[in-house]
């Protein structure tokens, strides 16, 4: 198939309850750790691929502004991924568009890359099962292997390309939502593959944090079974600040704390003691995620609000990753 061919994907962003955070394989992106997450119904990433028949540089477009540096460097290199296991020739015409933050430590690149991953591959004929494209997905971005699945998924960590893909995660009655604290949407200063690799190779606190990783996972995959949303937070919330203490032991630290981040913490600990069921959860980032039962979230948003002076949003379960337009 080396004539024209076009696909529009859309994929929503997901945020691990179990974290993942370090590669033991950075090319086929093997991570230490599997990992859960939930994702999200509010931010996602709408991406639309088109293969031309003539050679030349493929163009990247994110938010109708051309994609350069890094950035397109990982989007090109996927696509490279994609020509060579399809037999596809010729350029790439790629034009995404984010519902989220970009680079924020808002989980954009699990949208971007599961989003892309379905486009790229529909475009060059090939339809995938669901395991498939977790597995292309992750090559981009460890996390896209997750939101190619709604509601709650499994990312096993494997061993080799063929045992490292995300499966979903039955929940039945389990209906929690996410008040997101958009803290800073700028680009972080330490983007999330340096930060990840400082902190495996100088934080002394990364192996004991990865090696009680299974039994959060356990315990997690029980508790999301049986809608148990106090557990379920419990662990989330221990597991998040687990890593960011990795991260902050490593040499030199890096650290996404700013200011409001705390004061979001600090109400969160504050609606506990009211009463409230609200738990916390970071990614690499300064932005707060705060897990709570559908009927508090407006009493959650108003308090992290109020304590963080900055804008919420609510967001509930989202669906999986699917086509808009087939070639």
């Amino acid at each position: 198939m080396n004539g024209e061919t076009r696909a529009t994907a859309v994929a929503h962003v997901n945020v691990a309850l179990v974290k993942y955070w370090g590669k033991r394989d950075a090319e086929l992106v093997i991570p230490w750790t599997s990992s859960l997450s939930m994702t999200l119904d509010a931010f996602y990433t709408t991406t639309s691929v088109r293969f031309v028949a003539e050679p030349g540089d493929d163009e990247v477009v994110l938010n109708g502004a051309p994609v350069t540096g890094v950035p397109r460097q990982r989007v090109t290199a996927f696509l490279d991924l994609v020509r060579t296991r399809t037999g596809r020739t010729g350029k790439a015409l790629v034009d995404s568009e984010n519902t989220v933050p970009t680079g924020a430590g808002l989980a954009s690149s699990s949208s971007g890359f599961a989003a892309l991953a379905l486009a790229a591959s529909s475009a060059c004929g090939v339809e995938l099962d669901a395991t498939a494209l977790s597995r292309l997905a992750r090559r981009g971005s460890g996390s896209a292997s997750r939101s190619v699945f709604g509601g709650f998924a499994l990312w096993h960590a494997g061993h080799d390309d063929e045992s490292s893909y995300a499966e979903p995660v039955e929940s039945p009655g389990f209906d929690p939502v996410m008040v997101v604290a958009l803290v800073d949407t700028a680009h972080k200063s330490v983007n999330s593959r340096d930060a990840m690799r400082r902190t495996v190779e100088t934080s002394p606190l990364f192996r004991p944090w990865a090696d009680s990783a299974p039994a959060d996972l356990k315990e997690m995959r029980a508790a999301v079974e049986r809608a148990d949303l106090d557990a379920v937070g419990e662990i989330t919330e221990r597991n998040a600040l687990g890593m960011h203490a990795t991260m902050l032991a490593a040499r030199p630290a890096v650290r996404y704390f700013a200011p409001a981040t705390v004061s979001a913490l600090d109400a969160v600990l504050a609606l506990r003691r009211a009463g409230i069921s609200a738990y916390a959860t970071m990614d690499a980032g300064p932005n707060v995620k705060v897990l709570c039962r559908r009927a508090d979230a407006d009493a959650v948003a108003e308090a992290v609000h109020a304590a963080a002076g900055c804008p919420t949003a609510v967001a509930g379960a989202g669906p999986a990753a699917r086509l808009l337009v087939a070639p």
